[in-house]
């Protein structure tokens, strides 16, 4: 056996499989390290992919070649489009996957894939020459050596479970934690901290009263995850279930917070703000006499669901009380409990735009380890960590992608310019771009740059370019095709839109938000047959062309806010200054500068507690 690689990928999660897979397509011999080879891409919280902002990361993973969205459209058993009664930019798929089967595909892809090997062991200490990373030492006593290292480790470093006030050492239920790692990077210099997280109970679907729950259905359009041609789907799709917490189940978790890791200071870190436990929300929102809880199904075949909005800590016979005053859970059966877990991350401060370490060369961080909660957020990382780690294998240019060009460039902007004291995730909210930042143009933001990297196939550039020629040949149609007042007026009238008083071009009337494109067609046959024109994936390009005309300016004034902004990105600072000794800068300046060294004027601009006029002063040393 060789134990020599170009890439080394540390933890099989969501992270980790990105990055090897991303790295051996790329031409590197890649050697992914997992404890457990049956648990690849384990699902450790929900069964589900994607939700606001977290669908459209795994569009981008998808349009650069990754194998999240794949994965997913094949395992699905419901898939959703949120927000659709909102604007297209806030428009975010969801799918509930099958925790077995989307486990099964991730290893056959694994198993399938050139130049990808696995080893089943735990990694306990990094080979580190000079301040390189040149390899990986497992518990068996194994060393791997490769050019560049990807950690991934998930919640398993130094990681502990908490169900009331029993404490389990480990990474996730049932599974050892990993140890060495964070006290051998600790002796070097790294900043590490401890996060918490947390899960729901797991319920046996007989035990359940169905028809005290709303049922809610998933969508069966041509909507899903991948830009491949292929027909998602392909299994028995199932419901969610509605149901709602009362005030006899918050006052049985009162009554049981003094057991609460929580709140009697058995839990010292800190826990993700967005996906709170029930007993934090039934403190933090104590008005509330009731709280939202989603069933989820965990599979096709399985009586396994899981209860979202119901992660807990507490001990297990206070959330089997509580869970009793819900009607429909009156002859509740569970598989297990909810529990918390801490787990050691590392500043993401400490990394750079490629998700290299500052302080150990050839050494890539990715997913919980950064900080971060959530497969979407952490295969995104995964993804951009294992083509850099290629790159650098190689001594080629590094690959970064800005915050106009991808969710992804936002997230990790936002962890190496601002870093985390809670686990990050991601929002629309957070990326001042969202209109060009959608769910449905990611091919056209990424497949160009994931096939120039040998990433994304020839298949994907294909049918990116035959879909931008079908889009480009609509809108040109419809920014030519005259309409007459006489000749379209009945048809607005039907539709419920105003008439016409003068003749317009068709684009006119599509940009009308109550008109559709498929609609305005029943009035208008020359569209109906162009229309009729495009040879694959009619519906998805019909969509790409009516929010590419609907949205035209909103799309066009954005784009020119970002191009303004990124002449400040092209301004390189790193090692420039010594921050210390400019003391016209603020003294909150100077520290959070000299700590984050950031490589361009915008970077530093988006510093917390770099003031506008701490960036003209730098700005006025450079001259401009």
């Amino acid at each position: 056996m060789d134990f020599k690689y170009d890439v080394i990928v540390v933890g099989a999660g969501h992270a980790g499989c990105e990055a090897a897979v991303a790295a051996a397509n790329m031409g590197s011999k890649t050697l992914l390290i997992t404890m457990d080879m049956n648990k690849i891409a384990q699902m450790s919280c929900n069964p589900a992919v994607g939700g606001i902002a977290k669908g459209q990361i795994v569009r981008e993973i998808d349009a650069l070649g990754g194998q999240m969205g794949i994965v997913t459209d094949i395992t699905a058993i419901q898939f959703r489009m949120l927000n659709r009664s909102k604007g297209p930019a806030m428009w975010s798929p969801r799918a509930q996957s099958d925790r077995s089967k989307f486990i099964l595909k991730w290893r056959e892809i694994i198993e399938n894939t050139d130049n990808l090997y696995m080893w089943q062991d735990t990694v306990t200490s990094l080979l580190i020459k000079n301040n390189i990373a040149t390899g990986v030492v497992t518990a068996m006593g194994v060393e791997f050596h490769a050019n560049t290292v990807v950690l991934t480790n998930g919640t398993f470093l130094n990681g502990l479970m908490h169900i009331g006030r029993t404490q389990l050492q480990g990474g996730r239920i049932s599974e050892p934690a990993s140890y060495g790692i964070t006290e051998q990077l600790k002796e070097i210099g790294f900043t590490t901290d401890r996060m918490k997280t947390g899960t729901p109970v797991r319920i046996d679907g007989r035990s359940v009263d169905f028809s005290l729950m709303t049922e809610q259905k998933g969508e069966n359009d041509f909507h899903k995850f991948s830009y491949l041609d292929f027909k998602p789907r392909q299994l028995h799709q199932l419901s969610c279930w509605i149901c709602y917490t009362n005030e006899e189940v918050h006052d049985t978790l009162r009554n049981g917070l003094d057991e609460s890791p929580l709140y009697n200071g058995q839990i010292k870190s800190i826990g993700p703000r967005y996906c709170p436990s029930i007993e934090t929300k039934i403190v933090t929102f104590a008005d509330k006499a009731a709280h939202q809880l989603f069933l989820e199904p965990e599979g096709e075949n399985t009586q396994e669901y899981y209860l979202n909005g119901f992660s807990s800590s507490l001990p297990l016979d206070i959330q089997i009380k509580a869970l009793q005053k819900i009607p429909a859970f009156k002859n509740i059966h569970i598989f297990r409990p909810g529990y918390a877990i801490e787990y050691d991350f590392f500043d993401p401060t400490q990394l750079t735009h490629t998700l290299e370490t500052k302080l150990v060369k050839n050494l890539f961080f990715a997913g919980q380890i950064n900080g971060t909660t959530g497969y979407e957020e952490a295969a995104g990382q995964g993804l951009i960590a294992g083509i850099n780690a290629h790159l650098k294998a190689h001594g080629n240019d590094e690959f970064v992608l800005n915050r106009d060009e991808a969710y992804i460039g936002v997230l990790i902007d936002d962890l190496v310019t601002k870093g985390v004291d809670e686990p990050y995730r991601m929002f629309t909210s957070r990326a001042e771009y969202r209109i060009l930042l959608r769910q449905d143009d990611a091919d056209a933001r990424l497949t160009q740059k994931g096939y120039d990297l040998n990433l994304a196939t020839k298949e994907r550039i294909e049918l990116y370019k035959e879909k931008e020629m079908e889009i480009n040949r609509l809108i040109n149609f419809a920014s030519n095709y005259s309409l007459k007042p006489e000749y379209i007026n009945p048809g607005l009238e039907k539709l419920g839109s105003s008439p016409l008083k003068q003749g317009v071009k068709l684009k006119d009337v599509i940009s009308r938000p109550q008109i559709t494109i498929e609609q305005i067609s029943e009035f208008i046959p020359t569209l109906k047959a162009e229309l009729d024109k495009v040879p694959n994936r009619k519906e998805e390009i019909i969509e790409a062309t009516e929010i590419r005309i609907k949205y035209e300016g909103y799309i066009k004034r954005e784009q020119l806010i970002a191009d303004k902004i990124n002449r400040l990105e092209n301004i390189q600072i790193k090692d420039k200054f010594d921050y210390k000794q400019i003391t016209s800068l603020s003294i909150e300046a100077r520290q959070k500068l000299e700590k984050i060294n950031p490589q361009t004027i915008a970077q530093a601009s988006r510093i917390p507690g770099v003031s506008p006029n701490d960036i003209s002063i730098l700005l006025v040393l450079l001259g401009r």
